[in-house]
């Protein structure tokens, strides 16, 4: 079986909206928004570093309850957010019973901060025009 990629290809040149007909997606570039965390921007992702910003620590159960989502679907993702070094993770037993606890690093919180501050300047951006 072959392996598949899950590398994101990259659309450069011009694009066309149905609405405005073809654009210069130099527009863009020129923007802030190419900047963005795109490993926090993530749903998910960002749905995981905040919860970890807003409590000291949360298992694996609390995380995928508040997410809504699956184990796979959280483990993936966690483990993009601990390779990055946002989050940490640690895995105990309670008493016979594995858990997984995650808690944001002090870079995490550094890349959420800076993620804030780059969408607020973009919300900024786009209401003075």
């Amino acid at each position: 079986m072959a392996k598949q990629s899950t590398a994101k290809k990259e659309i450069v040149g011009k694009h066309e909206s149905p609405a405005t007909g073809p654009r210069d997606s130099g527009v863009a570039q020129r923007s802030a928004a190419p900047n963005l965390d795109r490993l926090i921007h993530e749903r998910l992702r960002l749905g995981i570093i905040s919860a970890l910003a807003a409590n000291a620590s949360l298992t694996f159960s609390e995380l995928k309850n508040l997410m809504s989502t699956t184990d796979g679907n959280l483990s993936v993702h966690a483990r993009k957010l601990e390779e990055a070094g946002y989050i940490a993770c640690t895995k105990y037993f309670d008493g016979r019973l594995p858990k997984t606890e995650y808690k944001l690093t002090a870079e995490g919180r550094r890349a959420l901060e800076n993620y804030l501050n780059h969408m607020e300047s973009l919300i900024k951006q786009m209401r003075s025009t």
